[in-house]
């Protein structure tokens, strides 16, 4: 009886799964309607006063998209004041909705690949995950990966689908 050979783990093949390199700490919302006065405007001192008063430990290792939820005109330095408290605090801020916050944090581990480790190699992106990876995340990595890989495919290497492969030149 001859040996089984694992013919893809001897190969050039790069399998990224996405799942590997995503984020999974909680995503939690800071909502700025509780500081507005009549549910309308943003009072400076008072909302300092009340920004002083929070347990930001509470924001520890999370990533947080900061918002309003109420119908009202916020001033652009009242976001990045609570972006001063979360700085050091949580894993990261997004302000903007939730889905602003996953497309920030899908770039920010794509920014984090080595680009090169691709160059001239057919790669498989995973396809089966037990994280919800958002779609946009699959169509960045192709947008990354393939200047540099010999060839693209989507699926699991026993059973791929084909999406780029690279011209001879």
């Amino acid at each position: 009886m001859s040996e089984i050979v694992n013919r893809v783990a001897q190969s050039s093949i790069i399998s990224l799964d996405l799942e590997e390199i995503y984020p999974k700490e909680e995503r939690v919302v800071f909502d700025l309607e509780p500081f507005l006065f009549q549910g309308l405007v943003l009072r400076e001192k008072d909302f300092r006063l009340a920004l002083k008063e929070i347990d930001w430990l509470q924001y520890k290792n999370k990533w947080v998209a900061v918002l309003c939820t109420a119908d009202a005109v916020i001033p652009n330095w009242a976001y990045m004041l609570v972006s001063t408290y979360l700085t050091g605090i949580a894993k990261g801020y997004a302000v903007g909705s939730l889905k602003t916050l996953e497309v920030m944090i899908v770039e920010e581990c794509l920014s984090q690949l080595d680009l090169n480790s691709f160059q001239d190699r057919p790669v498989i992106v995973k396809g089966c995950s037990n994280f919800p990876i958002p779609l946009f995340a699959y169509g960045r990595i192709v947008s990354l990966v393939q200047s540099k890989a010999k060839s693209i495919m989507y699926g699991e290497p026993c059973s791929t689908v084909p999406l780029f492969k690279k011209p001879k030149s």
